[in-house]
């Protein structure tokens, strides 16, 4: 772990302004590309096609960034070729697509652990709590690699004192050992956790087209991943919401935006609807045309920058996704630095599947 991060993560995720984070980010992010460039050849290559002299810059907003699909024609590493890695981290593309690989050592693995740890407790509390994984058991029985969605799971179960399996392996509601998580729950407070899609079809409408009511009033949904392919079944989030609301009782439901290109940078959506970075994470948004910086209530392509990957050139990613960028310092929630909105998949974006959503 580097000096930065650890000062870091010894300070409330959402506390600084957002002078007060450029003053700590960009010197930190700025080191991390010039490690990457003397320890990624590829990476130091794009940099000279680029034209990219670190001399010249003096803000986040320009240090140079990589398309995230690049991952899926190239793995690039910034660890010397005989050290072992810690973790594979897969996302499988849907059909046609390629596969994004990432490869994580001891280091970056561990950070981004932490990481998700620091961020997370800010919106859920760190305490340990019963958890309800709205998954299927086989997720986890990974190989060589950990796909998005498994290690989405592996990652919030940190907050777990216990792990319960909230489907069978056919994707239908395991309503024996659903009724026994909240018979020992005893009420709550309980976490829920599963990929956007996998919750709306496999446990919302499971549950609003059973004839037994479950009472998940104690609970505290976190989900994440999007729609993906299935973009003609999404619903709005005050509809996602307000149907887990009426089958059983959800009302606590934090969605997050986040990659398997940059693991452990997630921005969380906060009770007013905004997404944040935090003070290890940055975004901004960008014209398509010349990737400008778009004025607030602009809608342009998300860029994410992250001071967590050490082990490959992750750090700063022009992404596939739709946002608009809302203002700064300046959230109904209190929550300092940026915040934005997640529009969606860019249109002539190849669509990939990194939650591994069941299209059946």
């Amino acid at each position: 772990m580097t000096k930065d991060v650890a000062h870091l993560l010894e300070i409330p995720p959402f506390s600084l302004p957002q002078s007060a984070k450029e003053a700590l980010f960009f010197p930190a992010a700025l080191e991390l590309t010039r490690y990457h460039s003397a320890h990624c050849e590829p990476y130091a290559n794009i940099l000279r096609a680029l034209e990219f002299d670190p001399e010249t810059i003096h803000s986040t907003q320009e240090l140079p960034f990589l398309p995230s699909g690049l991952f899926k024609s190239m793995r690039l590493s910034s660890v010397p070729s005989e050290q072992e890695y810690a973790r594979s981290l897969t996302s499988s593309g849907t059909t046609g697509s390629q596969t994004v690989h990432v490869e994580l050592d001891r280091e970056t693995a561990a950070d981004q652990q932490r990481a998700l740890a620091h961020i997370a407790a800010d919106f859920i509390g760190g305490a340990r709590l019963p958890m309800l994984i709205l998954d299927q058991p086989s997720i986890l029985a990974h190989g060589s690699g950990l796909s998005a969605r498994a290690a989405g799971i592996l990652g919030f179960s940190i907050f777990a004192r216990r792990r319960v399996f909230a489907l069978r392996e056919d994707l239908t509601l395991d309503l024996p050992a659903i009724r026994a998580f909240l018979e020992q729950a005893n009420g709550g407070p309980f976490l829920l956790f599963g990929f956007t899609f996998m919750v709306w079809k496999y446990f919302c409408q499971a549950l609003r087209d059973s004839a037994e009511h479950l009472d998940f009033s104690g609970g505290i949904l976190i989900h994440g991943g999007g729609w993906k392919k299935l973009l003609d079944q999404a619903v709005p989030p005050e509809e996602f919401q307000r149907a887990l609301n009426e089958c059983c009782g959800l009302h606590r439901i934090y969605n997050y935006y986040g990659m398997a290109e940059q693991a452990g940078s997630v921005f969380f959506q906060c009770e007013a609807g905004r997404f944040h970075a935090s003070e290890l994470s940055e975004v901004f948004v960008r014209r398509a045309e010349d990737f400008s910086l778009c004025e607030p209530g602009e809608a342009g392509i998300l860029q994410v920058l992250s001071l967590l990957p050490r082990s490959y050139p992750g750090h700063s990613l022009l992404t596939e996704d739709e946002g608009v960028f809302l203002g700064v310092d300046d959230c109904p929630c209190g929550r300092l630095g940026k915040n934005f909105l997640v529009s969606g998949r860019l249109q002539q974006a190849q669509l990939r599947g990194c939650s591994d959503v069941y299209a059946g």
